[in-house]
């Protein structure tokens, strides 16, 4: 993916937040958190209504980094 098209500046990595878990950054949401509920089947609208502090690039820049992960990439998220 182009680095002009990734959402991963979206994702942040604060050892102070969440245990320093991936997160939306902004938020205590953490990609974890998004990839199980699509897991178990919400969609991204569900999952909108249910937090309302994330956005629909929120949810794909959580599953952009689960792909990177997944394919063996080095991510690096911003550490605030």
């Amino acid at each position: 993916m182009a680095a002009e098209t990734t959402r991963l500046e979206r994702i942040s990595v604060d050892p102070t937040v969440v245990h320093g878990k991936p997160r939306i950054s902004g938020t205590r949401v953490t990609v974890q958190v998004i990839l199980e509920l699509l897991a178990a089947g919400e969609t991204f609208e569900e999952i909108l209504d249910e937090y309302d502090e994330l956005s629909r690039e929120d949810i794909a820049a959580a599953l952009e980094y689960a792909a990177s992960v997944a394919g063996g990439l080095q991510v690096q998220a911003l550490v605030a």
